[in-house]
Order: structure tokens, then sequence, then C-alpha cells
């Protein structure tokens, strides 16, 4: 059985966590959400998600 969790709402929930733990600020989780909406424009863009796309297949076929 497969299960798959859009990598947008697990970061959603680390972030959620780290201000509830109070491991990072507000401002600080304001910043890197800009971080990531103004690299997501950029044309590192198509980099990002090959690298995202390499790290989640490796832990896929960790547990293989």
């Amino acid at each position: 059985m497969t299960i798959t969790i859009p990598l947008v709402l697990l970061l959603a929930v680390v972030v959620a966590l780290l201000l509830r733990f109070k491991a990072v600020g507000a401002g600080a989780a304001v910043v890197v959400a800009l971080f990531g909406f103004y690299l997501a424009g950029t044309e590192a863009n198509g980099t990002v998600n090959q690298l995202v796309t390499a790290v989640t297949g490796a832990l896929a076929d960790v547990g293989r």
C-alpha cells in the first residue's frame, strides 16, 4: 500500500511544529516562505524540483 502526501503539506506541518515549539520565530518563517515563493519563479525552479524528486525517490527506495 502506498500513501502519498503532498510535499507542501508536509513542509507546512514542519513549519507549524517549528513555530509551535518556538524553534523558529514567526518572522523567520515568513522570510523562508517568501524566499521559497520567489525561488519558484526563478530559473532555479527546475533544479530544485529535480533535487526534491531525486531525494524523495531515494528515500522511497530505502524502504524496499
